[in-house]
């Protein structure tokens, strides 16, 4: 079993983590783990929407999801998860103009 500690990054350097949520698995797609995330945020109520604007976010390149020094491109795209597995969600800030 392992862990995955859920961290918020923007282009500026800021860092918000979460505390470490322990996986059984020892791979999951980005899908799952987007879901347990959005879950540990939103509780049963209003996870589905939720869960559909995250996933919708990521298709729009709204944010980039870093796992060790990897970028996972795609929602089917598997993760391996070891004891301390940080998963970074980086804001992207779109241009004034862009």
């Amino acid at each position: 079993m392992g862990t995955v500690t859920f961290v918020d990054e923007t282009t500026l350097g800021a860092r918000t983590a979460s505390a470490p949520l322990a996986v059984p698995e020892e791979r999951l797609p980005l899908r799952e783990l987007i879901a347990r995330r959005v879950a540990l945020e939103t509780g049963p109520d209003g996870f589905g929407p939720a869960l559909a604007r995250a996933l919708d976010a990521f298709a729009r390149n709204g944010f980039l999801v870093l796992v060790g020094d990897r970028q996972i491109e795609k929602l089917d795209e598997t993760v391996t998860v070891g004891p301390a597995t940080e998963v970074v969600f980086l804001k992207l800030v779109p241009l004034v103009g862009g």
